[in-house]
């Protein structure tokens, strides 16, 4: 499982541009499902950006914002974002290789991470246990006292997922003015 991590962290974004190809194709929106579909992502945009600015990589464990949460907020973000965009796509086969894509990819580089987090980090053994992998808790508990850093946020570059959802927006409505 170890190697298959490694191997899922490498693959992870060819293989999400590659999907987007499968996706575009696919996708048959409609008006409706494609504003459902952005009510639903648009959360998972903002949290993407809130735990992106909270978030210190490989310098000091992130514990508050949403990491007071959530251990992987990102992942929860972006697993809100690919759920919208099933949505507005409405192909059931989509939302099949999106959820055969998070298991098989994202989960193996989640455990990765926790690895890697547990060994880096000797206060991550407390930490995981008080707060959930992925579905969020109702409170932050004693974690949440950090304030958001938009130099966090430019440095890992967390507007392109709101450039990534633009630009399929983009698709869409052109899509959808074309199978009129």
């Amino acid at each position: 499982m170890a190697d298959w991590a490694q191997v899922a962290r490498r693959v992870r974004v060819p293989l999400g541009f590659a999907f987007a190809i499968l996706y575009v194709w696919l996708a048959k929106p409609t008006l409706k499902f494609l504003l459902i579909g952005l009510v639903v992502a648009v959360p998972g945009i903002l949290l993407r950006a809130l735990a992106s600015g909270h978030v210190r990589k490989n310098e000091a464990l992130a514990t508050s914002g949403p990491y007071a949460y959530t251990r992987n907020p990102l992942y929860l973000g972006s697993l809100i974002i690919a759920a919208g965009f099933a949505l507005a796509a409405r192909n059931w086969w989509i939302a099949a290789a999106m959820v055969v894509f998070f298991v098989a990819v994202y989960v193996p580089v989640i455990r990765g991470e926790e690895k890697y987090l547990r060994n880096q980090f000797p206060e991550f053994e407390k930490y995981s246990h008080e707060v959930p992998r992925l579905l969020p808790r109702l409170s932050a508990g004693d974690n949440g006292k950090s304030s958001f850093s938009w130099e966090l946020y430019r440095k890992h570059r967390e507007y392109n997922a709101v450039l990534g959802a633009l630009g399929i927006t983009a698709v869409l409505i052109i899509k959808l003015i074309w199978l009129r």
